[in-house]
């Protein structure tokens, strides 16, 4: 079994490598900005979905190993 400070980094890692990622990217295509005057309206549907998914991936990781 893994032990909990192992999986913490791994978890940190993986998270450090997304923001670095995102950060080149920039935005993410697909997520959703509408502005008109001074109302601005952002839903970053793409980004949620991408965390989502690696966040379940990641979580189905750690239960293999109980």
């Amino acid at each position: 079994m893994m032990e909990i400070p192992k999986i913490l980094m791994l978890v940190g890692v993986v998270f450090l490598a997304l923001g670095i990622l995102l950060q080149l990217i920039g935005k993410v295509p697909g997520d959703i900005l509408f502005k008109k005057g001074n109302t601005t309206f952002f839903f970053p549907i793409v980004s949620c979905i991408i965390i989502s998914i690696i966040l379940s991936v990641i979580l189905s990781l750690l239960s293999r190993f109980k």
